[in-house]
């Protein structure tokens, strides 16, 4: 698998929504769908329990496109409302451990992390940061992959 980008897009608790609208009109499955409350508590970037609010909000969904994925999730109490046009990350998945470091710590130098690269409860090897010109990034390696 070559390293990828794809569309990552945030909703205030609409995702779900959003993404059956989506796949409506593209056709196709989604390959993971998640909720806050189905997150482990030490996964929760801090927060101990998820609020009653947040917790059927969606965590993490995808939704291949062709030879794209089109990928979102709901803000929560933590992240606060997102502001729609900036309601977006860019995905990077990559084909090793030591490829996503060394994209994560080019692209993140001068930004702010606000998840360092590490080991997921969902398998994946994973880190998010906007970088210093205001672009969200994540960058992900999943140790499962296919072939």
């Amino acid at each position: 698998m070559a390293t990828s980008v794809n569309p990552y897009l945030i909703f205030n608790g609409n995702c779900e929504e959003a993404f059956l609208f989506y796949k409506s009109v593209f056709g196709g499955e989604f390959p993971y769908i998640g909720k806050f409350k189905d997150m482990p508590a030490d996964e929760a970037g801090g927060c101990a329990e998820v609020s009653d609010k947040d917790a059927n909000r969606i965590m993490h969904v995808s939704l291949p496109i062709g030879d794209t994925i089109l990928m979102g999730s709901d803000s929560n109490e933590q992240s606060g409302d997102v502001v729609f046009g900036g309601n977006f990350s860019v995905s990077i998945n990559v084909e090793s451990e030591g490829e996503g470091d060394r994209i994560f710590n080019g692209l993140s130098a001068g930004g702010t992390v606000y998840m360092p690269m590490g080991k997921t409860f969902w398998g994946a090897y994973f880190g998010m940061f906007k970088d210093k010109f205001g672009v969200s990034w994540m960058v992900n390696f999943d140790e499962n992959q296919p072939g």
